[in-house]
């Protein structure tokens, strides 16, 4: 459910953009569109990696590991290899950069054979308050049925103050990395600062967002009241995430370990409510029926994602900007 939440909220954030004009081959049989972009993608990946600077790597990366659309898991594991060797490149040039450290600890997740443990080291020493960085540990205690394990890295992840996954800044990073070689790009491919906007969210979201899985399950079976207590806190912090999905994945755990009867749970309900109508609402208010005013609304929002961080915070100020309410009329409470 969450998984197909964040493609069409979190990882869509500019709902209806314009769709990219494909040119086919005389050729039979043709290309299909998503073969077209699949390849202008690895175009620019291969551009960027040339540059060598640690943004264009890091960006390389990403869309490395994006790919085509669909693809099978064993596709999925060798794009995350490939990607993986470029951003531990870009990690080393930038140590301190807590969004290329995630990048690099996410796409090892995801590599076959890659050990996380070096990676999670240097995501929690550059942001040792960010409890995300703890994930991946989580879902190789999982694997291995080790419940004391389990239990000791849900109380390291309790005790961050913070979970973040640096979408909006790895987005902005793509996106000035994609516009500085916009001149060896594909003719079709990023004709507007809209498309490549709308590419560099997408293929952010695809990269950073892990699988929530880990965390959902650990607290699912929450019977110590260490535990318990541990998944309350981590929940509350999760509810505060950088990422919508991550602030819905915090108000499921929550909601789980309260009471379905109880004053907090109908609280829970009204703050997720208010969440996803921030988020659906700003989507719709910031795309423009004109489609000359596309690509001003496009550099609107990319300037607050610039200043912004967390995704509900751009949200809101979307709202603001086009006069929209903050919270949802009395019907969708």
């Amino acid at each position: 459910m969450f998984k197909r939440f964040v493609q069409a909220l979190s990882l869509s954030w500019l709902i209806l953009a314009s769709a990219l004009s494909v040119n086919r081959a005389d050729a039979a049989p043709p290309k299909t569109e998503a073969d077209n972009y699949s390849a202008w993608r690895a175009a620019a990946a291969r551009a960027l990696e040339a540059r060598g600077d640690a943004r264009s790597l890091a960006t390389a990366a990403a869309l490395t590991f994006a790919g085509p659309p669909s693809r099978s898991k064993i596709d999925t594991a060798r794009a995350a290899a490939a990607a993986l060797d470029i951003a531990v490149k870009a990690s080393e040039l930038e140590p301190n950069d807590p969004a290329m450290a995630w990048l690099r600890l996410k796409l090892c997740s995801d590599a076959p054979f890659c050990d996380i443990r070096d990676a999670a080291t240097t995501l929690r020493w550059v942001d040792a308050d960010n409890g995300a960085a703890w994930l991946p540990t989580l879902a190789g205690a999982q694997r291995d049925k080790d419940t004391l394990q389990v239990d000791r890295v849900l109380a390291d992840m309790a005790e961050g103050t913070r979970f973040d996954l640096y979408g909006n800044r790895t987005a902005v990073m793509m996106f000035d990395a994609l516009k500085r070689i916009g001149a060896h790009l594909p003719a079709n491919y990023l004709k507007s600062d809209l498309t490549r906007l709308t590419e560099a969210m997408d293929v952010a979201g695809t990269a950073v967002i892990p699988s929530f899985s880990p965390v959902i399950n650990a607290c699912r079976e929450a019977a110590t009241p260490e535990r318990r207590e541990a998944c309350l806190t981590l929940s509350k912090t999760m509810q505060k995430a950088d990422a919508v999905i991550a602030q819905l994945v915090g108000f499921a755990i929550e909601k789980r370990l309260t009471p379905a009867d109880s004053k907090e749970t109908r609280l829970i309900a009204e703050r997720r409510r208010l969440l996803e109508w921030r988020a659906a609402s700003a989507n719709v208010s910031d795309t423009p029926l004109l489609p000359w005013l596309r690509n001003a609304r496009a550099r609107s929002r990319l300037a607050k994602m610039r200043a912004m961080p967390r995704e509900e915070d751009v949200c809101i100020a979307l709202l603001k900007e086009h006069g929209m309410p903050l919270d949802p009329p009395e019907e969708h409470r």
